[in-house]
Order: C-alpha cells, then structure tokens, then sequence
C-alpha cells in the first residue's frame, strides 16, 4: 500500500521502465525462491508489466478491457479532498466499483462507483465499531447486489455492503453507505490487498503476508469458500492457502503483493517488485485454471 513521491517515479519510471520489462531475470540476478508456477487448480501461464504509476494497486476485467488502478488515477478533486489512496478495484455488469482511503486517522472510507455512461457517483462509508481505516480493495458479488471489502493488518473477517445503483438498499449518491454485515473467516489472514469473486461462493484473495505463522508460506493466494452467497446477513466462510505467490524481479528487497482479478478462467495477480523496479513497473502474473 504505496503512496509515492510523484516527481521522483516519472523520473524513474521514464529512464527504467522499459529496461525491467523483461520476462526472466538474468544469471546471478536477485530471484525469491517462489516461482508460483501452480496455485491449487491454478496453473501460470505467462506474466507482463505495467507501469507503477497506474497499475500498482489494483486490477479488474470489464467487458473486453482490463482496468488498473495506481496513485496517478486517483482523480483530482479525490486528491483534493484528501482521498490519498486507491485499492483494488472491481467491475460488474459496465459498473467499476473504486475504494479510496484518506490519511492516517481517518474516520471514514470512500467508495466510487462509475456507471456504464462514464458518470462517478461517490459514497462515504462512516467507520463502524472497531473497524480500521485501510480501504484495500473491493469486489462484487456475481448477482451485482453485495460488495466485499477488507481492512488491514491480522483479522478474521471481510465487510459486506449493498452494492450502490445496482441494490435498492443502497443509499442515494453522495448518502452514506452503511456497513451491511461481515464474513467471519474460519482462520485469521494478514495483510489482504485484493480479492475477487471466483463464483458465488468463492473468493480468491492475494495476501502482502510476509510470515508464515498463519500459513506454511507468505504472500499467499489464499481462497475463501462461503457457507452460502450473500444476501445482506453474516455468514460465514472457510479459508485455505492455495501457496506462495511468484517473487520474480532483477531487484533484490521486499515484494508487495497487490490486486486481484478472476475472469472465468482466467486469474491475474499484481506483485510489485523491491526497491527502485518497484518504482518503475508492478509485474502481472496471469493463471490458467486446469
């Protein structure tokens, strides 16, 4: 979850950006022992870059076209208003769902939804209870009514809200948008950059985890299994770690994992390399599914 000195990466994306979007690392290049080859049923079919500036933080299908989201596409009046970040993003049906989160301290969250004819309509969320500030990412149920939204750090639950313009329990535009229930988790995850829904009941969720007290491995693809699709009430849901994401870059340091995307077959995962490639470009692995 990166907030950048913009000066600095265009200089840095300009003069590198094109000399790190390179397939393979060269001999005695610095490569994490993951190669991430099979997730579960997932199998990995080939990866490609993409600048950092605009795709570091999230990822989704719509329609034909894949959208990413990073620092410099966060909207001007956002930026204005203080909304300094943006998570994984998601679309459905010609909507694009956006979630935005404000500086250290904040006490509320925002959603944007942007409608097939290209008008943004914003929702502030109020913080509920003991729920923290990271806006991570968002996905929507394949019935286009529910939303999935995730906070930071160790926690074993996922947030729930009507999805807005497409559930007639959703506020009006620009209303507040209450939380509508939790997805309490059957084992704790850490550090959930994304997720995304693989069928009714499924997610898949991309984990920045560097420990492997929760799991046998870090930065884990991790799927998520409801005990039925949602419809507004708690539920609950049973996790399992499919493994260790790809950690693959000509630089050595620190990974990131970042957003999330499943289309039919298809799965993409953001990694963001260490140090300054990470600066330059975010790395998309795309899967297969067997």
């Amino acid at each position: 979850m990166r907030r950048y000195a913009i000066v600095l990466i265009v200089a840095v994306v300009s003069t590198l950006g094109g000399a790190l979007a390179v397939g393979s690392a060269p001999a005695g290049a610095a490569v994490a022992p993951s190669d991430g080859a099979t997730l579960g049923s997932w199998h990995l079919a080939d990866h490609y870059t993409e600048p950092a500036l605009t795709a570091d933080e999230g990822v989704a299908t719509s329609g034909g076209d894949t959208l990413y989201r990073g620092v410099a596409t966060i909207p001007l009046d956002l930026r204005l208003q203080n909304w300094n970040h943006v998570g994984d993003l998601d679309a459905h049906a010609g909507y694009v769902l956006d979630d935005y989160e404000g500086p250290d301290g904040a006490t509320s969250k925002l959603f944007s939804v942007t409608s097939p004819s290209g008008a943004r309509s914003d929702y502030p969320h109020p913080l509920a209870g003991d729920e923290l500030m990271n806006n991570s990412f968002a996905t929507i149920s394949p019935d286009g009514q529910w939303f999935v939204s995730g906070e930071w750090l160790q926690l074993q639950r996922l947030l729930v809200f009507a999805m807005p313009q497409l559930n007639p329990s959703a506020p009006a535009p620009g209303q507040a948008l209450p939380l509508a229930a939790t997805i309490q988790l059957d084992h704790p995850v850490r550090d959930v950059q994304g997720c995304d829904f693989a069928s009714a009941t499924r997610l898949l969720c991309a984990a920045d985890d560097a420990g492997t007290d929760l799991w046998p491995t870090p930065k884990q693809l991790l799927q998520v299994d409801l005990a039925r699709p949602l419809d507004g009430q708690a539920v609950t849901a049973h996790v399992t770690s499919l493994g260790e994401l790809p950690m693959q870059s000509l630089c050595s340091g620190s990974f990131e994992v970042e957003g999330i995307d499943v289309a039919g077959s298809q799965l993409l995962v953001e990694v963001t390399p260490p140090g300054v490639c990470g600066y330059a470009v975010t790395t998309i692995y795309r899967y297969i599914l067997s």
